[in-house]
């Protein structure tokens, strides 16, 4: 959620600072702020709710210059969007802070703050770390110390950005819990909260560990971990176009992303097989002991990648025969489960920093399972770390808020899983090897079919409402389109599985009522369509996307090409995507940032 920035430099970091919040936008936020230590001593700032390209307005009418700043991007937590609850915040306009992550005893905190007189601006949770800081720097003369004083007495979450008036020669950066990076420059530093804020000024970058505590200065950088003691953390080189982060022909993200898709799995595919073979060893070195005595697998996830979660269940089960348990992170964290001896625990996330899949990992690592495995988008992840094994999706960098390359490459990189723990029990087959090399002319083919999806899209953007159906490995797919047109085009939307209808659902079924229906053809095609015939019977209007070889009575049936049955949950999100895409664009919704969500989820 939401995007820090900060640096120190001999030039003017205002503007570094406004595009950085820029390419953070993708994130997710309601307001944008900036804050810089000018030459004259003045600590300055800007603040607006709404865009970043309003804070830029403002910036021009009002330009303010400075060697040292922050700047943020708010996803309200506590208190709405407004200009006084805006990052950053100051005490005594003298220090300035921003903040992301949830201050969970801010309460008793702010109360504590209030009776030794200090007063809030805000209705924010982040206003009592700038006093607290301020407090202590009072009491210690030392910037660093009063950052360890008062880290001390905050419970949550937290990444800090911190600038204090009188010690305008250095920034703090503090990492608990959420992600924040160092982009090391030629005398120059920087912080931010994603690497892509940070690619137009270095691509030196180093990842904060859990507890660091970094001093930023413009030839200096001091890590000091979470026992005090002073560190060294590796300078990595981030091999990343910065070009990445434009539309290029597209008019949405989002729909730049969908059409990548078939060069995505491509990379991921070349990279764990090679000459037909299957190659375990990019999961780590752990993976050739491991996964021969895996017997059952526990995957947990949220959102998109739970329904992604939910296909590798399929997969497991049928073909491979290995038990599998998918649960909803915020869920497994905040209960006592029990851990079967040989269990394989799967973590899923696009970012590898989603708040309540990191604390599941971390729980799991205390309740006995065999091993863990991470599926991540983003290598140098918190996730990625601290996992034992890690299937990487190569993906790239995706801006757009609602998932769509990430998911079908977890989706693959869930069959690639699949297909590693069948080789060591010598129960691959060697057609899926060769039905994986056609995915990505499939999805080539499916995206062909865009014209007629945008047709449907005509029909279903004057409605309020949808149900999707789906069986079998489908019905997660089902759960992914309805997740996709409700979030973007804000259009109320449930998935069911087919064969639940006459459960209550049949109830909701009228002439009003449009019904997509995902039918592949496998060996429940006849009893999908009894379901069908049901919706049929009471006046549904049924949309179906079907394979080409199937009739399907409906009022608008698009045709699927043909695929391996073990595909296609991967070829059919395709036209969920560009149905979601298409009718939000109708409807006029910001397709690549739907209101109140944000790309990564770093607080419960």
């Amino acid at each position: 959620m939401c995007g820090i920035i900060g640096g120190i430099a001999q030039r003017d970091v205002a503007p570094i600072l406004l595009e950085g919040l820029k390419r953070m936008e993708y994130r997710g936020y309601d307001s944008a702020g900036i804050a810089v230590i000018s030459e004259n001593q003045t600590l300055e700032r800007l603040r607006m709710p709404g865009k970043v390209a309003a804070l830029m307005d403002l910036y021009n009418k009002n330009p303010i210059t400075g060697n040292i700043g922050i700047a943020h991007t708010r996803w309200a937590t506590h208190g709405k969007p407004a200009e006084r609850n805006a990052h950053p915040l100051c005490s005594h306009h003298q220090i300035a802070v921003v903040h992301n992550g949830i201050i969970e005893n801010y309460a008793e905190l702010r109360h504590k703050l209030k009776k030794l007189g200090y007063e809030f601006q805000s209705e924010t949770d982040t206003e009592v770390v700038a006093h607290l800081l301020y407090q202590h720097f009072q009491e210690k003369k030392n910037m660093l110390e009063a950052v360890r004083a008062t880290c001390a007495e905050l419970t949550g979450a937290y990444a800090l950005g911190i600038m204090n008036l009188d010690t305008p020669h250095e920034l703090f950066a503090v990492r608990h819990n959420t992600p924040l990076i160092i982009g090391v420059g030629i005398g120059e530093h920087f912080f931010a909260s994603d690497h892509l804020a940070l690619l137009p000024v270095t691509q030196r970058l180093i990842y904060l560990e859990e507890g660091d505590i970094a001093q930023v200065e413009r030839n200096k950088l001091i890590i000091y971990n979470a026992d005090n003691q002073e560190v060294s953390r590796t300078i990595q080189q981030v091999d990343s176009n910065i070009d990445m982060s434009s539309k290029g022909r597209y008019r949405h993200f989002m729909l730049k992303e969908i059409h990548e898709q078939p060069e995505t799995l491509t990379q991921t595919l070349k990279e764990h097989i090679i000459d037909d073979h299957l190659v375990p060893q990019w999961l780590g070195p752990l993976a050739q002991d491991l996964l021969p005595k895996i017997k059952r697998v526990h995957i947990v996830a949220c959102g998109t990648s739970y329904h992604a979660g939910l296909v590798g269940k399929y997969w497991l089960e049928k073909y491979m025969r290995i038990a599998c348990s998918v649960e909803i992170a915020s869920e497994y964290r905040y209960r006592n489960p029990v851990v079967e001896s040989d269990t394989l625990f799967v973590a899923i996330s696009q970012s590898g920093e989603t708040a309540d899949t990191l604390a599941a990992l971390r729980l799991a690592k205390s309740l006995g399972y065999a091993g863990s495995l991470s599926i991540c988008n983003i290598p140098q992840s918190t996730l990625v770390r601290e996992s034992d094994l890690t299937l990487l999706t190569r993906a790239g960098p995706e801006i757009g808020v609602a998932a769509t390359k990430t998911f079908t490459a977890q989706l693959l990189a869930l069959l690639l899983l699949v297909l590693n723990l069948g080789q060591s029990r010598q129960a691959l087959d060697g057609e899926a090897i060769s039905d994986l090399k056609k995915l990505p002319v499939l999805i080539r083919q499916t995206l062909a079919l865009e014209n007629q999806i945008q047709s449907l899209a005509k029909i279903l953007a004057d409605k309020s409402h949808a149900i999707f159906l789906g069986r079998g490995q489908m019905y997660p797919i089902a759960l992914e389109g309805a997740l996709k047109l409700k979030e973007i085009s804000y259009i109320f939307c449930e998935a069911y599985p087919a064969g639940e209808l006459k459960h209550g659902t049949l109830a909701l079924i009228d002439e009003e009522m449009p019904v997509i229906v995902l039918a592949p053809h496998n060996a429940i095609t006849e009893k999908l369509m009894t379901n069908v015939e049901e919706v049929q019977a009471r006046g549904g209007l049924i949309y179906t996307f079907a394979d080409e070889r199937l009739q399907c009575p409906a009022q608008f049936t698009i045709k699927i090409p043909a695929v391996p049955e073990i595909l296609a949950p991967i070829v059919y999100t395709i036209p969920m995507q560009l149905l979601a895409y298409h009718t939000a664009i109708l409807k006029g919704t910001d397709v690549d940032q739907p209101r109140n969500l944000a790309k990564s989820v770093t607080v419960e």
